[in-house]
This record gives structure tokens, sequence and C-alpha cells, in this order.
């Protein structure tokens, strides 16, 4: 089984004034707090069942005392916490070649107001802004949307972009949308289960598409992570 290493950034506050707009700050209470971490323990686990024990996730979590006080506009009115805005902490905690994938879980907002992002959850590949590692960021929300049946899967999601961004660069060929790709491909979201059929037949390379299997078989995943193929 390969092991990815991975970090969690926790920003539990923050204090910007984006254009137009007065001071905004924001901060995830407790309840939410140990509600997302709690769902953020479930990964590991999570990427070895539906690897069929192919990968799994180590990730170091580092709660952090300085509010985020940047964001980077990906359109008009939306915002997000891109590498930009990490930069200090992913200088500092995931210096190039030390880090398979980075997330982040910022404090968007909470009953008094929201800062206007792209979704709940937002990622890229990696490449020389992330330090060479994924990259995934998820939002503060509510502790009973933390506790959904399906412990982690929001995390997943987001991570699968990247591993299927990295993958497809070594050749590998991935379903059309890859990690949003369940609907097109044929399936359907679950009660109780989520999306995550999909993810694992994504996550060993068995989703049809005309007469080929395709996604991240074990070959892929035997390849090492990005750090060693890098």
């Amino acid at each position: 089984m390969v092991t990815w290493d991975g970090l969690l950034l926790v920003y539990r506050q923050i204090e910007i004034r984006l254009p137009g707009r007065d001071l905004f700050r924001s901060a995830i209470d407790e309840e939410q707090l140990a509600a997302a971490l709690e769902n953020f323990a479930a990964v590991p686990d999570l990427v070895e069942r539906l690897s069929a024990r192919e990968a799994t996730l180590r990730c170091e979590v580092v709660i952090l005392e300085r509010p985020l006080i940047s964001l980077t506009s990906m359109g008009p009115g939306l915002w997000w916490p891109s590498p930009d805005d990490t930069r200090a902490e992913l200088d500092r905690l995931a210096p190039p070649g030390t880090r398979d994938s980075v997330f982040v879980l910022w404090a968007q907002g909470d009953g008094t107001g929201r800062i206007p992002s792209g979704g709940w959850g937002l990622a890229i590949a990696a490449g020389e802004w992330s330090n060479g590692a994924t990259y995934a960021t998820v939002a503060n929300a509510d502790a009973d949307v933390w506790r959904a049946p399906v412990r982690g899967e929001v995390w997943v999601h987001e991570w699968l972009h990247g591993v299927c961004a990295h993958f497809a660069q070594l050749g590998f060929e991935l379903p059309p949308g890859d990690a949003d790709g369940g609907g097109r491909n044929g399936y359907r979201a679950v009660p109780g289960q989520g999306w995550t059929d999909y993810y694992a037949d994504l996550m060993q390379g068995q989703v049809q598409v005309g007469r080929r299997r395709v996604g991240i078989p074990a070959a892929a995943w035997r390849t090492g992570p990005i750090r060693r193929v890098g």
C-alpha cells in the first residue's frame, strides 16, 4: 500500500477587506472545528477502502493562530484561499518535494455573512504554485453537515481532482470529469453512501467508458506518490 503524505492547514479565523467591502471577520467555532476534524480523520480509512488498499493518506494537522488576511479572486465577486494566500505556511510546512497533498480548512463565514466562493470545496493539480502538492480547500460548515453518513467524502472528492490530474500526466486514462464525472458516467448518489460507488470504481480503474475500463488502476498507485515520482 502506497502512503501519500498530506498536510491539513486549519485557518480558524479570517480578517479581510475585499474590494468595495467593509472589513470582514469570521471564525470557526469549537463545535464546527471538532466536527470538521472528526470528518477529516476518516479520510485515510476511506482512501484505503475505495482504492482496495492500494493507497492511504498520512496527514499532519496544523491549527494556525494567524487569521487568513487575503484571498484570491476566481472571477467576478468570487474568492478562495489560493496557494498565494497560504504561502507562508506552505513554504514553512510543505516546501517542494516534502508533501504529496495539502488541504486547507478556512473560515468562509457564519450566520452573519459568508464570503462568496466557487463551492464548498475547490482543488487544483500539483504544480509549482502549490509547491508540487495537490491542493484542496474546504470551507467551514455547520457541525451537522460534517456528520453526514460518509465521513471524509468531501475531502476525498477534492483530493481526487489533483490525484486524477497527476495520473493523467503519467499517461493513465481517466473518465470524463474525473472526480466530478459520476453522473455523466452513469452513476448516482446513494443515500448513506454518497458517490462512493463511483469513487471506488474511479480509484480502482473500473469506470466503464465505451468498451474500456478506466480510472486509477493498481499499476498507477504503485508508481508511488507525487513526491517519489517527482
